[in-house]
């Protein structure tokens, strides 16, 4: 089953966003099961936006991400909000 993942990151800047993304890129592998990706700014952080095709894989993914992400000083916050998705579909696909 296909969930959105919603993670609020207050405090978080672009510039920190881009670091954590730079270093994830590196890890064969990472993003397997990730559908669709979106990185929206906020006045306070950022939000993202993730469809993974199963939970499983999104816990895979926060496992080997977590610790990238602290190493470079973030904070461990809220956990996102998980969503099963009903239907998703790309126009033209």
């Amino acid at each position: 089953m296909a969930i959105l993942v919603h993670a609020v990151l207050d405090g978080i800047s672009t510039d920190q966003y881009d670091a954590l993304n730079a270093k994830l890129q590196e890890i064969p592998g990472i993003f397997d099961g990730c559908v669709s990706h979106a990185c929206v700014p906020t006045d306070s952080g950022l939000e993202v936006f993730d469809i993974w095709s199963s939970e499983a894989q999104m816990q895979t993914f926060a496992e080997k991400m977590m610790p990238v992400a602290i190493g470079l000083g973030w904070p461990e916050g809220p956990m996102p909000r998980v969503l099963e998705v009903y239907n998703h579909w790309v126009p033209g696909g």
